[in-house]
């Protein structure tokens, strides 16, 4: 198999988190080996790192997310936007290498090509404060 381009990896890793909105039942080590014989994908750094990162730091994520969202619990916004916003914010938090703008564009790009339109204002304004917040501590 070819290597990933870093838009596929951030998709896949994407449809990981995704997916675990749905396998409540499963550990995300289930998820990950079932999605990975499901559709075949390459083994990658990138997709292991961020999928196991968010749901390490899940907790912390949503309380971010919380912090944004002008007091919508994350369990209500819909998954799909949900999970692009968990990987967004896993990336501005922990992957110094990505630059936040490139993060926020993907996610967006995500949720306009996955979920309603109307999602992606909503989306971009979680995304830009939680950038603030974790510029303003040196993050």
């Amino acid at each position: 198999m070819a290597a990933m381009t870093r838009k596929e990896a951030r998709a896949e890793a994407f449809r990981l988190l995704f997916e675990t909105e749905f396998r409540t039942d499963a550990s995300p080590e289930e998820v990950y080996a079932l999605s990975k014989e499901e559709r075949e994908f390459a083994e990658d750094d990138y997709i292991r790192t961020v999928y196991f990162g968010v749901r390490e730091h899940l907790e912390e994520i949503d309380e971010i997310i919380v912090r944004h969202s002008n007091g919508w619990k994350p369990s209500r916004i819909t998954p799909i936007s949900r999970s692009a916003i968990r990987l967004c914010i896993y990336e501005m938090k922990y992957m110094d290498e990505i630059p936040n703008a490139v993060s926020i564009n993907e996610a967006i790009e995500l949720v306009k090509t996955f979920d309603d339109l109307k999602m992606r204002t909503f989306v971009n304004g979680v995304l830009h404060g939680a950038k603030t917040e974790l510029e303003e501590a040196g993050v």
